[in-house]
Protein backbone atom coordinates (compact mmCIF):
# COMPACT_ATOMS: atom_id res chain seq x y z
CA UNK A 1 0.00 0.00 0.00
CA UNK A 2 1.29 3.44 -0.91
CA UNK A 3 0.47 6.38 1.33
CA UNK A 4 1.16 10.06 0.78
CA UNK A 5 0.85 12.05 3.99
CA UNK A 6 1.27 15.77 4.64
CA UNK A 7 3.31 16.53 7.76
CA UNK A 8 3.15 20.34 8.20
CA UNK A 9 5.69 20.55 11.03
CA UNK A 10 8.47 18.56 9.28
CA UNK A 11 11.10 21.27 8.95
CA UNK A 12 14.36 19.59 7.91
CA UNK A 13 16.03 16.38 6.82
CA UNK A 14 16.61 15.41 10.48
CA UNK A 15 12.83 15.57 10.97
CA UNK A 16 12.48 13.30 7.95
CA UNK A 17 14.95 10.84 9.47
CA UNK A 18 13.00 10.80 12.75
CA UNK A 19 9.75 10.13 10.87
CA UNK A 20 11.42 7.40 8.80
CA UNK A 21 12.74 5.71 11.97
CA UNK A 22 9.29 5.90 13.59
CA UNK A 23 7.65 4.26 10.57
CA UNK A 24 10.32 1.56 10.39
CA UNK A 25 9.61 0.56 14.01
CA UNK A 26 6.10 -0.38 12.81
CA UNK A 27 7.15 -1.89 9.45
CA UNK A 28 10.91 -2.55 9.06
CA UNK A 29 10.44 -3.27 5.34
CA UNK A 30 8.66 0.02 4.61
CA UNK A 31 10.09 2.31 1.95
CA UNK A 32 9.89 5.90 3.15
CA UNK A 33 10.60 9.12 1.25
CA UNK A 34 10.39 12.44 3.08
CA UNK A 35 10.54 15.91 1.55
CA UNK A 36 10.77 18.78 4.06
CA UNK A 37 10.23 21.36 1.28
CA UNK A 38 6.82 20.02 0.26
CA UNK A 39 6.10 18.58 3.75
CA UNK A 40 5.16 15.25 2.12
CA UNK A 41 5.95 11.75 3.34
CA UNK A 42 5.53 8.89 0.86
CA UNK A 43 5.36 5.43 2.40
CA UNK A 44 5.22 2.02 0.72
CA UNK A 45 4.15 -0.28 3.55
CA UNK A 46 2.24 -3.36 4.61
CA UNK A 47 1.11 -1.64 7.82
CA UNK A 48 -2.24 0.12 8.06
CA UNK A 49 -2.61 3.85 7.41
CA UNK A 50 -3.79 4.29 11.01
CA UNK A 51 -0.62 2.61 12.34
CA UNK A 52 1.63 4.78 10.16
CA UNK A 53 -0.15 7.99 11.20
CA UNK A 54 0.06 6.92 14.85
CA UNK A 55 3.83 6.31 14.52
CA UNK A 56 4.33 9.80 13.04
CA UNK A 57 2.18 11.39 15.76
CA UNK A 58 4.03 9.48 18.50
CA UNK A 59 7.32 10.80 17.08
CA UNK A 60 6.01 14.33 17.74
CA UNK A 61 4.70 15.34 14.31
CA UNK A 62 1.22 16.16 13.10
CA UNK A 63 -0.41 14.58 10.05
CA UNK A 64 -2.71 16.89 8.09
Amino acid sequence: MTLQLKVPNMACSACGATITDAIKTIDPTAEVQTDPKTKLVNVETKASEVAIKQAITTAGYSVA
